[in-house]
């Protein structure tokens, strides 16, 4: 082969793997597209669902989580006074802690709901002092404990407060079933419904137990 023979073979080569890699730069910009685009697509997606889903809650769904949240705030309110005081009896105690370790999740969840809808996180018109009176004060919701009822617990001594915490607390919890159980019947958001029946199946296993201390006492 002679001496320009070589220079074309050698400048056919360098062109080829030009070409070699501009078409692999090339496909290599054209798959960072297209991940990126599914990327982006599948993010879209997603929010797109969770707009959905939120957007399915209904007048329902609002009163629940409004409603629940003050009364869940009683029963840790509740509990605190029991484990503040001295010579309580350990399991009463513990099912005290229980409730309160169950039920500040489910108020940071109700109001985070709440805040998705932008709905307030009480009715409007509520009146949080159950002395007061009004359409919709906390009064009305099912096994709330007054004022006097609530002072009744914090001025009772250890063994005495546990069995009036004990009583006050299965009447919390039966109206909490009961607004459970009108949320399961009639909320749209699949979330909330299945929270209450939480609520329902926990805190009836919670009566079950509360009964028997009861008994026992």
């Amino acid at each position: 082969m002679n001496r320009k023979k070589l220079v074309m073979t050698a400048a056919a080569a360098a062109v080829l793997l030009g070409l070699s890699a501009c078409t692999s730069d090339e496909t290599d910009t054209a798959s960072e597209t297209t991940t990126a685009v599914e990327t982006t697509a599948t993010s879209g997606s997603s929010t797109t669902e969770q707009a959905e889903e939120s957007a399915q809650h209904s007048e329902a769904d609002v009163m629940f989580a409004q409603m629940m949240i003050p009364h869940h705030e009683q029963a840790i309110e509740m509990s605190d006074i029991i484990l503040s005081k001295d010579d309580v009896p350990a399991d009463v105690t513990s099912l005290a802690e229980e409730i309160k370790a169950a039920q500040g999740p489910e108020i940071a969840q109700l109001t985070d709901w709440l805040e998705q809808w932008g709905e307030p996180t009480q009715p409007e018109g509520m009146d949080m002092d159950m002395d007061m009176g009004g359409d919709h004060d906390m009064a009305q919701m099912e096994g709330m404990l007054s004022d006097e009822e609530l002072q009744l617990l914090s001025d009772a001594p250890g063994p005495e407060a546990a069995e009036l915490f004990l009583n006050q607390m299965i009447a919390h919890h039966e109206g909490a079933v009961a607004m459970a159980e009108d949320q399961v019947e009639n909320g749209t958001y699949p979330p909330a419904v299945d929270l209450a029946q939480t609520i329902i199946d926990t805190q009836q296993q919670e009566i079950d137990t509360m009964q028997q201390m009861l008994d026992s006492m």
